[in-house]
Parts: C-alpha cells; sequence; structure tokens
C-alpha cells in the first residue's frame, strides 16, 4: 500500500467533519435564531449548544498538527524511504485522528481526548526521528 493512501484518508477524514459542521451548526443556529451575517468573526458563535461548537473545534485541530503529518509524509515519500514500518506509522496516525475526532465531536472528555492528541504526536516523532536518524 503507498504511504500517500493514508495522506487521503486524513484528507477525507477532513471533509466529512466539515459537512459534520454544518449538518450540526446550520440547525444550531436556526433554532437561536443567529443570522449569518451576525457571525463574521471569532466568537461570535459561541452562544451556540457544545455540540454543535466542538465539531468546529475538531476540523480547527485537523487543520494544525496534521499539516506536520502531511509535510512529513511528503518527505519521506520524496527521500526514497518509503517502507512498511513508515506506512504502519502513518495509518496509525490517521487512526489516533479518526480516534480523537470522534471522542471531540462526542463525548468530548478532554482527559481522554488529551492521551489520544499525546499518543499521535508521539507518532509524529518515532516518525520524524527516524528520518533524522537515516541522514545520520
Amino acid at each position: 500500500m503507498s504511504m500517500l493512501t493514508p495522506v487521503l484518508a486524513l484528507i477525507v477524514l477532513n471533509l466529512l467533519v466539515w459537512i459534520w459542521i454544518y449538518a450540526t451548526r446550520i440547525p444550531a443556529m436556526a433554532k437561536a435564531k443567529i443570522d449569518p451575517e451576525s457571525a463574521r468573526s471569532a466568537g461570535s458563535l459561541n452562544s451556540l449548544p457544545v455540540e454543535a461548537r466542538q465539531v468546529a473545534d475538531n476540523y480547527n485541530h485537523l487543520m494544525e498538527q496534521p499539516t506536520i503529518f502531511y509535510a512529513l509524509v511528503f518527505y519521506i515519500v520524496l527521500a526514497g524511504h518509503t517502507d512498511p514500518l513508515n506506512v504502519e506509522f502513518a495509518w496509525a496516525y490517521v487512526g489516533l485522528r479518526v480516534v480523537h475526532t470522534l471522542v471531540q465531536c462526542t463525548v468530548n472528555i478532554v482527559r481522554l481526548r488529551f492521551a489520544v492528541f499525546s499518543l499521535s504526536t508521539l507518532v509524529l516523532m518515532v516518525m520524524a526521528g527516524r528520518e533524522v536518524l537515516a541522514l545520520l
């Protein structure tokens, strides 16, 4: 399997969460009688229920740390260091991001979410560390 397939999987997760945002946010805005034009600045939707906001928060999180993952995977591919272990690490990272998304968008238990986030960060560190060692 290609090292790039986990990248595609994470992109698909981003797009699914984007759909989830609007499936929760638009009805919540309608129920709260919020005019979309009044939602121009950060924090303007803080009056929405937590259930509607936490999905958007997760989408924002998917635009943050995963950018390191994307860059790292492309580096690994371009450097010719694709091997079965790197593919497994890439899938582990994506799997952990899926779990993080499900936790944050549903039960949102912060300690659990942080534990999953920390594990995913460790996976990135191991992947990057392997690349640094390959340079030595």
